[in-house]
């Protein structure tokens, strides 16, 4: 018996050996794909961020901004710029993946501040795309702002609240975007991001707000996901085709049927194929709320779209920290909703809370998670897609009829010398 219980082990290697000698090259490849993805892929785009150069560019808005944010639209369409194409060696050896960008609304101890970091090699682009459509607007190069604090909250003299962001309903539904704000009765434009500077602006000492939004630009990939979606309200979309596998096993089963059904001795029928009807037309087949999605899925179709990661921190000093301003904020954001299209909402698995068991801890390794995050500009986990329609209505420069103190905005208009200006040597 002792005999016998030791050599399971060897036979139990041998069959293994000998299915690995056969089959090998079914086996190992796999496994070596899996195991090259975890460790190389890691290290090397570890590797190539590491060596990317970032500038973290102020844009300081003029006082008399008369355009709606469309002109930030504008800005986005032609930051596509920062895309190329990723050959295999780039991407498996270089570790190089698709650029992106970051949009930071912030606000310091209630100065509000728009920010925008992107790689150094494209400074130029996001300069002269901005100038182009704000002539007057500054735009700085400025130490990054998360230095200001310490690199590990919460401690005994800070705290900190925060969470991600996330849709309610698949992406090609849009949120309402600046187009819905303006008055049906004089045409005027309301700036959308007039609540979220206010609410921003009222913050006091030792306290510091971040809404942060980073951007990857995909181009117009959205188009067919949202193009089903219209099919599919309007009626039109077209059953799936049957697989061979599942059309053998339909016909067994019919058959099956058939063989059951004479075995009782009751008549066999072959269905026919069912007669289309008629519908009515489509504007009397939908109700006035699929009236209005269909209308905003057509609308955002074609645009081309970011994969975003949207996040906000709220972070202060305990003896002035105040989660009043985070309601405030997610208030603000209520504007966005819209029940038939899409709305913005604070992801749980994200937000920095815990219940039940070992709650402080827990909590603080969440706070301490999303400020790295933060910190990094990191795009990994639940991202959701905005076109630039919807990008521009979340970060734009305030117009005009803005006039809280908060924002800081030039004093002064500037511009650039003539070239024809005579020159003495």
């Amino acid at each position: 018996m002792d005999i016998l219980t030791a050599s399971i082990p060897i036979v139990f290697l041998s069959n293994i050996w000998q299915a690995l000698s056969v089959a090998w090259f079914l086996i190992l490849p796999p496994l070596f794909y899996w195991l090259f993805k975890i460790l190389w892929m890691d290290y090397a785009m570890d590797d190539y961020w590491g060596k990317i150069q970032w500038v973290i560019l102020e844009i300081i808005p003029p006082n008399d901004i008369e355009e709606t944010p469309q002109a930030m639209e504008m800005v986005y369409d032609s930051m596509l710029g920062i895309t190329k194409g990723i050959n295999a060696i780039e991407q498996y050896v270089k570790g190089e993946t698709s650029m992106y960008f970051s949009l930071e609304l912030v606000s310091k101890e209630g100065a509000v501040h728009f920010y925008i970091r992107v790689a150094k090699q494209f400074r130029n682009l996001v300069e002269s795309n901005i100038h182009a459509q704000y002539p007057t607007a500054e735009v700085i190069e400025v130490p990054d702002y998360v230095n200001e604090i310490p690199k590990v909250i919460p401690n005994k003299k800070w705290n900190l609240w925060g969470t991600d962001f996330k849709l309610t309903k698949p992406d090609p539904y849009p949120i309402k975007t600046y187009k819905w704000f303006e008055e049906s009765v004089t045409g005027k434009s309301l700036d959308p991001l007039a609540n979220i500077i206010e609410s921003l602006g009222k913050i006091g000492p030792q306290q510091y707000f971040w809404l942060q939004l980073v951007a990857v630009p995909l181009g117009d990939k959205e188009y067919e996901t949202g193009k089903a979606i219209v099919e599919k309200i309007a009626g039109r979309a077209k059953d799936p085709k049957k697989g061979i596998f599942e059309m053998i096993i339909t016909d067994i089963v019919d058959v099956f049927k058939a063989v059951f059904t004479g075995i009782a001795g009751n008549p066999i029928e072959f269905g026919a194929k069912a007669e289309k009807k008629e519908e009515a037309p489509l504007e009397f087949r939908l109700t006035p709320g699929e009236k209005d999605s269909l209308k905003a899925l057509e609308e955002s179709m074609g645009k081309s779209v970011f994969k975003t990661k949207m996040r906000m921190i709220y972070v202060g000093r305990r003896e002035a920290f105040n989660k009043v301003i985070v309601g405030s904020f997610i208030g603000a954001l209520n504007q966005f909703s819209n029940a038939n299209t899409n709305s913005i909402v604070n992801d749980n698995d994200s937000k920095t809370f815990a219940l039940h068991l070992f709650v402080d801890e827990r909590t603080k390794y969440r706070q301490r998670k999303i400020l790295r995050r933060y910190r990094s500009r990191n795009k990994d986990g639940k991202n959701f897609l905005l076109n630039t329609e919807e990008l521009a209505t979340l970060f734009h420069l305030p117009n005009m009829s803005i006039i809280s103190p908060a924002v800081h905005k030039v004093e002064t208009k500037t511009g650039v010398a003539p070239s024809n200006l005579p020159i003495e040597v």
